[in-house]
């Protein structure tokens, strides 16, 4: 047997699996290239890198998101609760890169485990860490994409040039032809989201969609000039979602009421039932200063700045 037909041989005796690997090597190094230059960033900012448990008692009661239990804890579908709890210690730059889980999640964009990088600011406004978010993937975009450009699931992206910013009230009106509160009050708002919207963004530039109405605020503080929205944006890239950030609410009043509404969602919705976050509380009672912070799904951007059409080409799974 030749030296050819040797070679011919073995590759024809792969497992798919590993050839699938094997076609995703250069994904994987833009990926670890990408979590170099991200985490060079931080440092570059003072900020300092940190980790907190996967398995913890308690996840923030999400009306739409379900956690992986794990004997008598959860996988954590984010650090979020844990992070703030340092907020509450005097941590005041903290960033943290790890995996999260979030149940029956599973789909082109989609795992149930997938690695999310979270970062929080004290005194520092939810625009401000949108300057700093734009500023992150810019030198990230400088140290691994040609002339800083994307070209992601057909569309040129170019990460220098001014990202378009639209409130959430102009993106409803200009392409769902609905108000977003009118949407809220019809049960449609996320339908008209997914359907309407979010295929009519600009495709071209980093796009941000801010100031969610107040039912949608999540967890984030309202905004002082106007109580109906709330402090929140969402970071689409090539018209898919990366990053969703919070103005954090630190009340703690009226953080437990908001988690009370959530918990009887989940309740009549026939959802898990978590404990409550206790510490989590009393790191509000404590004091979080006033503070923002972003969630950012890693292997979503991998996808971005490899040309990944399906996150399976970027995880390990």
């Amino acid at each position: 047997m030749t030296p050819e037909q040797v070679s011919i041989q073995n590759v024809s005796t792969k497992p798919d699996s590993i050839r699938k690997i094997e076609s995703s090597r250069g994904r994987f190094e833009i990926k670890a290239g990408l979590l170099f230059s991200l985490r060079a960033f931080f440092g570059a900012e003072s900020f300092l890198e940190v980790n907190t448990p996967v398995r913890i008692k308690a996840p923030a009661p999400e009306e739409y998101i379900e956690a992986v239990s794990s004997e008598d804890f959860f996988l954590r579908t984010s650090p979020e609760l844990e992070m703030k709890r340092m907020l509450a210690s005097g941590f005041e730059k903290i960033y943290q890169i790890g995996p999260c889980f979030r149940s029956g999640e599973y789909g082109r964009n989609h795992r149930t485990e997938f690695l999310m990088l979270e970062y929080y600011q004290a005194h520092a406004d939810y625009m401000q860490l949108l300057s700093l978010t734009t500023r992150m993937l810019r030198f990230a975009a400088s140290e691994l994409l040609p002339d800083m450009t994307a070209f992601f699931r057909g569309n040129r992206i170019n990460f220098n040039a001014p990202w378009e910013i639209i409130s959430v009230r102009d993106a409803f009106a200009n392409y769902a032809g609905i108000s977003a509160e009118d949407a809220i009050r019809q049960e449609l708002f996320d339908i008209l989201l997914v359907e309407k919207i979010e295929p009519a963004l600009r495709k071209d530039v980093p796009v941000v969609m801010k100031d969610y109405p107040a039912e949608l605020a999540s967890l984030s503080r309202l905004k002082a000039d106007d109580g109906t929205l709330g402090e929140r944006w969402e970071l689409y890239i090539g018209g898919l979602e990366i990053a969703n950030a919070f103005g954090e609410l630190t009340a703690p009043a009226e953080q437990k009421a908001r988690f009370k509404k959530s918990y009887e969602f989940r309740k009549s919705a026939k959802m898990k039932e978590y404990p409550e976050p206790q510490e989590f509380y009393d790191a509000l009672v404590s004091g979080i200063p006033s503070s923002s912070g972003c969630a950012m799904g890693l292997d979503r951007l991998a996808m971005v700045f490899s040309d990944a059409d399906d996150i399976s080409q970027v995880i390990l799974q």
